[in-house]
């Protein structure tokens, strides 16, 4: 686990969001980071994955509700380039990842972010805060 300056960039993983957007038990623990002064980044894979989340569990409403508080963050939206597509598949296979978090975690890697989670399939990575 690395301790986070307010100036550093990081992302904060879908599991991250679903929790902070429906006030979930590790809600706060999210929000110190989400509301905090650092650099936060939105790597597209998140969207999607929030966004079906939200749509399936909460409804519309609360889907619709993360698509503005994501429009916030429309100048640090990384979509999947070839570059970061290349480290997803190293990293999938180095560190047994499912491909989402392995897009997320060399989105975070290309970036020079940190991630923060609480999914375990990154237990263990560098650069990496689990909650």
């Amino acid at each position: 686990m690395t301790t986070l300056n307010v100036s550093d960039r990081l992302i904060v993983d879908s599991s991250g969001w679903v929790e902070y957007m429906g006030a979930g038990p590790k809600a706060a623990s999210f929000a110190t980071y989400l509301d905090s002064a650092a650099t936060i980044f939105l790597p597209s894979i998140i969207v999607y994955e929030v966004h079906k989340k939200l749509y399936r569990e909460a409804g519309k409403t609360a889907a619709d509700i993360f698509v503005s508080k994501a429009f916030e963050f429309v100048e640090r939206l990384i979509p999947l380039t070839l570059e970061i597509s290349i480290l997803a598949s190293k990293a999938s296979i180095e560190n047994q990842l499912p491909i989402a978090d392995a897009i997320i975690y060399a989105t975070a890697h290309h970036l020079k972010a940190h991630l923060v989670t609480s999914d375990t399939h990154f237990c263990n990575l560098p650069d990496v805060t689990v909650l």
